[in-house]
């Protein structure tokens, strides 16, 4: 860790032109367990910047960039000389949700990795449920020989990604190539090889009404919340090849309301659900989810934030800024993404 001190100003003298260059120094705020490991990965990527993890702050007007997550309410707010926000996972609203978030931009991480991941996940899941796995797991356990139908190729098989932003575009175009017959919604209207694209409210219902399996990679926004409920679930096509429809989310878990989900597994208005994300995590140990054997439960991994790749991209960002060029992965503020 680099000592909490005052950073001084600095000018570089290049062939007789004087450049004044502000001090790099960053803060690390966050709830999640380690944040110093942030510190610790920047300062290794570059030995002259100053990084201090809150709340060992130090002077306050010495910060310019701040990597947040789950920060104390009101802790951006003074910093008065703060540049820009950057977010420690591919999420924003838990940064969003301080009540005084300062005038400052937003950046949310994007990453290859953190993409492919994404990608990978949402691939193995559609076909975990595509191939009835989950049934095949249960007669595997029960020592029976059994073949299970219909059984319904990819390009019989309707998936449907809600959310079109760069996760859930990419993991439409993987649907895509691996054969399945993909559509996706997004709020507003998206382009997409191979994807037939619908939006906005008129065009959720058609939507849903031709989709065997929904995977929601939406943000969580005051928009979005609860919206994996009860009537949205019952839109879901009938007509599948498959026993019913059925769910993955990797969105938030805020989306989603579970009492529904469960209500709906029951009734048969869904088939099966693979959830990585949950109303509260860790997920209890009371949960119903845990012992459903038509439910597939995940602890929040279908992408992981790696601090390595966070860390680099952040330094990219705050490159661009120092050069006067436009950062990349601003969030609108007011549409919470």
């Amino acid at each position: 860790m680099v000592e909490n001190k005052r950073t001084p100003d600095f000018s570089l003298n290049t062939q007789g032109i004087s450049v004044h260059i502000d001090p790099m120094t960053f803060l690390v705020l966050s709830g999640m367990p380690d944040p110093g490991q942030y510190a610790d990965v920047l300062t290794e990527l570059d030995e002259t910047l100053d990084v201090r993890v809150w709340p060992d702050a130090g002077d306050l007007s010495d910060i310019k960039y701040a990597l947040a997550w789950q920060q104390e309410p009101g802790v951006l707010a003074t910093l008065p000389n703060l540049k820009i926000i950057f977010s420690l996972g591919a999420g924003v609203e838990h940064v969003l949700g301080d009540p005084k978030l300062p005038d400052v931009p937003l950046v949310r991480f994007v990453d290859p990795d953190l993409t492919m991941r994404m990608g990978e996940y949402a691939c193995l899941h559609v076909l975990m449920h595509q191939r009835r796995m989950l049934e095949y797991a249960a007669l595997q356990r029960q020592g029976k020989w059994q073949e299970l139908w219909p059984q319904p190729c990819a390009s019989e098989t309707r998936a449907g990604v809600m959310g079109l932003g760069v996760l859930g575009r990419n993991a439409a175009e993987k649907l895509h190539l691996l054969g399945f017959d993909v559509a996706g919604w997004s709020r507003s209207m998206k382009r997409s090889d191979g994807v037939t694209c619908f939006a906005g409210e008129d065009g959720l219902k058609p939507f849903l009404a031709r989709t065997d399996i929904l995977i929601c990679m939406l943000p969580h926004t005051p928009g979005t919340h609860g919206i994996l409920n009860a009537k949205l679930l019952s839109g879901l096509a009938r007509d599948g090849q498959l026993p019913g429809p059925v769910l993955i989310n990797a969105g938030r878990g805020k989306l989603q309301v579970e009492a529904d989900i469960l209500s709906a597994l029951e009734a048969g208005d869904l088939w099966g659900a693979s959830l990585d994300v949950f109303e509260e995590e860790p997920l209890p140990a009371s949960s119903p989810f845990w012992a459903h054997p038509r439910v597939i439960v995940t602890p929040h991994n279908a992408s992981i934030t790696y601090s390595r790749a966070l860390c680099r991209y952040v330094l990219a960002q705050v490159a661009r800024h120092e050069r006067g060029e436009a950062l990349e992965n601003v969030v609108d503020v007011k549409r919470g993404y």
